[in-house]
């Protein structure tokens, strides 16, 4: 459009209602209030569950330290130049998915509706992750956290059957939060509390982008560092936390045979598309409301690099966690372990340890043959490479 009034005004020519309606539209396009605010949104776009949930699981996944091999390749060779790209287009362009890619040709529309409703789909189970989020905010208000203990059962002489069967924490998200039906087959109906609470999500969500780049604007100096502000506090807890360390050791321990892996490679590549947000048309979006002469190249390795430390320091976040988690699962497995071999030989109370354990079981074995294959079968095989490699997709939901 811009080529077409440039040319009729080469030659003398009044532009068409057309070309004055698009230069009239313009000029009357919202900006950023300044180059940061639209840096800072980019960010709150792009840092997300994908750097603090997806990243870490991947990591774990494709033997730690090695995955950030083929992520920083994919970053490289795909991240930047298509971020670069969407934000070229909408700086050019000045209008959304739809009309930036009708205005390139008219035969690609589809691809900006295409965009368009995927981000519906997206913002839609997005906002209830966040009505999930103020739920657990509106329950932290009691002590003892509501998810921290099993309730009572109808006759008050103990607890929960339920609760008994699976844990404080599966009950409460299954049971209170979800109120999961047996099958699909059984809606279960509207669970209001849960309801009000996605309604408070889109209502947040509205008064975000009710004035557009005038509020949004505002909003995102929030939005893009509160994140931060909470991993360094989740950083400085985690660190603190009994085999942490170990969580570290395991993120930080390459297993180089995982870069044969195709899969790596592939969710890396999707890892890069997911994080950053590439090909929802949201970028495009964003850069239309920048000014024409923004370095818009520099952002893109700005948003770009910012993202993915985001993701690897979420992940020295969560392992420290995951590791404090496998340590106590893997001495809560000794403990028991020592508990049945005191009770089964009679052993003093305090010569069993982690130490010494596979010894005195080799002793028992050779000394007391016969009650030692009775007592075999329940004694667990405890391994602390064994809690950390266990994949948290795998565990299933408890069937009530």
């Amino acid at each position: 459009m811009r080529l077409a009034i440039k040319r009729r005004a080469s030659r003398g020519q009044r532009p068409g209602p057309d070309e004055k309606r698009a230069r009239d539209m313009e000029k009357a396009r919202p900006q950023w209030g300044n180059p940061l605010q639209f840096v800072f949104a980019c960010i709150s776009y792009a840092v997300g569950l994908g750097n603090v949930w997806r990243f870490p699981y991947l990591c774990q996944m494709y033997g730690g330290g090695s995955f950030l091999v083929p992520y920083l390749i994919m970053l490289i060779v795909e991240g930047m130049p298509l971020l670069y790209l969407e934000l070229a287009v909408g700086q050019r362009m000045r209008q959304g998915s739809i009309g930036a890619w009708r205005t390139i040709s008219p035969y690609l529309s589809g691809v900006g509706v295409a965009s368009v409703v995927v981000s519906f789909f997206l913002s839609m189970y997005y906002n209830v992750i966040n009505a999930w989020g103020f739920w657990y905010l509106f329950h932290s208000f009691q002590d003892p956290l509501p998810w921290s203990v099993c309730p009572l059962n109808s006759n008050r002489t103990g607890y929960d059957e339920e609760c008994e069967k699976a844990s404080s924490t599966q009950y409460f998200w299954y049971r209170k939060t979800l109120n999961i039906s047996p099958s699909i087959q059984e809606n279960g109906g509207v669970q209001w509390e849960p309801a009000l609470c996605l309604t408070l999500a889109w209502l947040m969500v509205y008064l975000c982008i009710l004035r557009g780049t005038e509020s949004t604007g505002k909003v995102v100096y929030f939005t893009a560092l509160m994140p931060y502000c909470v991993l360094i506090i989740y950083l400085v807890r985690g660190l603190t936390l009994h085999g942490a360390t170990n969580g570290l050791m395991y993120m930080f321990t390459p297993k180089m045979e995982q870069l044969a892996n195709p899969k790596a490679w592939i969710n890396a590549a999707t890892q890069i598309f997911f994080s950053l947000g590439l090909g929802f048309g949201s970028l495009i979006a964003f850069a239309s409301y920048n000014e024409p002469s923004n370095d818009c190249q520099k952002h893109a390795v700005i948003v770009s690099v910012i993202n993915s430390s985001t993701s690897i320091f979420a992940s020295i976040v969560t392992f420290s966690i995951y590791g404090f988690k496998a340590t106590f699962n893997y001495e809560n497995c000794l403990n028991k372990v020592i508990l049945l071999l005191t009770n089964s030989f009679d052993l003093e109370d305090g010569f069993l340890t982690a130490s010494n354990l596979e010894e005195v079981k080799d002793y028992l074995a050779s000394t007391y043959p016969n009650k030692y294959s009775e007592v075999f079968p329940h004694i667990r095989n405890c391994s602390l490479e064994s809690e950390l490699n266990t994949d948290p997709g795998s565990i299933p939901a408890p069937t009530w």
